[in-house]
């Protein structure tokens, strides 16, 4: 009978990997202020240390930990085979990961930045979107294209692109956009796990925004199974009965600090997060609009053939007889996204919210 002697280097690698899994786990146990860096990071770590299908790559990803630092620590924990460094070529990126997921791995990417990506569009559009309708089911392409986009830190263009409706508009790819922490971990679990390619958009604003997650509830909640998949459903960010708003990714905070300032003036606007743009919830959002009778959709993208577009003639189709007044748009303006001194004023604003809620046809004295 043969015997397998295990090394004291061997013994030794097996047990600091065990060991460095356990006391990341007890660092994120129980309530406590997390970044949507950290949620983002920790996904990818729980994701990885379930399943050695999953793999990490893209420019500066590895040793750097991602421009952002969004993937630190990953090559340190699971090795150069499984978060690496490529080339500046994102074209070649992305024909790699068809290549690995076309052979039962997943690979999950960084763009860097969301116009970064632009190169590998014929590679996303022509066989990432379609390669599970070509094969005619039989081979699925399990990837994610993980992407910084939109602005609100004052970069320049090339770098706060709001580039979802590229995506949107190209049948095959699901686009998820977090706008909470809990959401960045949990959202992008699941984009991990679905057999379909997914273009995972990340506001970058947001990467160092905090709220109180318990990072090792979420995944075993995750894992379990014991909560609602968010792929296709939106959630009620805030409740209300006088208008809806509607966004999805970095305009969310936007809205909701729009309603905070429509409670001091006496109105209740309810805010809808959109959270995946494909699959899109059609259900709640024309929910929130049948009951208040007023929406308004924003985004941080141009508004002309745009997200935001689709969103207000879905509205439009199925809520006709239920609006009071027709629906309106905050939107970036139809022009390359200016130079840093003047970003606040091409962004969605509270202010232009507000502006846009008091043009909905109220009644006199409403």
């Amino acid at each position: 009978m043969s015997t397998t002697v295990i090394t004291s280097s061997a013994a030794n690698g097996n047990v600091s990997a065990a060991t460095a899994a356990a006391a990341a786990r007890t660092a994120d146990t129980g309530l406590k202020p997390v970044t949507f860096a950290k949620a983002l990071n920790t996904a990818m770590a729980d994701a990885m240390a379930l399943d050695e299908s999953v793999l990490v790559f893209g420019e500066d990803v590895g040793v750097l930990g991602g421009v952002f630092r969004i993937t630190d620590g990953l090559t340190k924990r699971f090795g150069n085979d499984r978060c690496f460094d490529t080339p500046l070529a994102e074209s070649g990126i992305v024909g790699m990961a068809i290549g690995m997921a076309m052979n039962d791995m997943r690979p999950v990417i960084e763009m860097q930045f969301d116009a970064f990506a632009y190169p590998a569009f014929e590679q996303i559009a022509s066989h990432v979107a379609k390669m599970h309708n070509r094969t005619k089911g039989r081979m699925p392409l399990p990837m994610v294209i993980r992407i910084p986009y939109a602005g609100g830190v004052g970069g320049v263009e090339h770098h706060c692109d709001s580039s979802e409706s590229y995506y949107a508009h190209t049948p095959g790819l699901k686009v998820f956009t977090p706008a909470t922490v809990r959401d960045a971990y949990l959202m992008l679990r699941e984009a991990i796990d679905s057999p379909d390619p997914v273009v995972f958009m990340e506001p970058k604003k947001l990467y160092w925004s905090k709220d109180q997650v318990d990072l090792e509830a979420l995944r075993v909640s995750h894992e379990t199974s014991a909560v609602p998949p968010t792929e296709g459903r939106a959630a009620i960010a805030r409740p209300g009965t006088d208008a809806t708003l509607i966004a999805y990714g970095p305009s969310v905070s936007t809205a909701m600090a729009a309603a905070e300032a429509a409670a001091l003036e006496g109105r209740s606007l309810e805010v809808i997060d959109v959270r995946t743009i494909v699959p899109l919830d059609d259900a709640t959002i024309c929910e929130s609009v049948r009951k208040t009778g007023r929406a308004v959709v924003i985004a941080e993208a141009p508004g002309f053939a745009s997200v935001s577009s689709e969103i207000v003639a879905r509205i439009q189709e199925r809520c006709f007889h239920s609006l009071a007044a027709p629906v309106l748009r905050v939107t970036g303006f139809d022009t390359p996204f200016p130079a840093p001194k003047l970003e606040k004023y091409y962004l969605p604003s509270v202010d232009r919210i507000l502006d846009a809620v008091d043009a909905l046809q109220w009644e006199e004295g409403a």
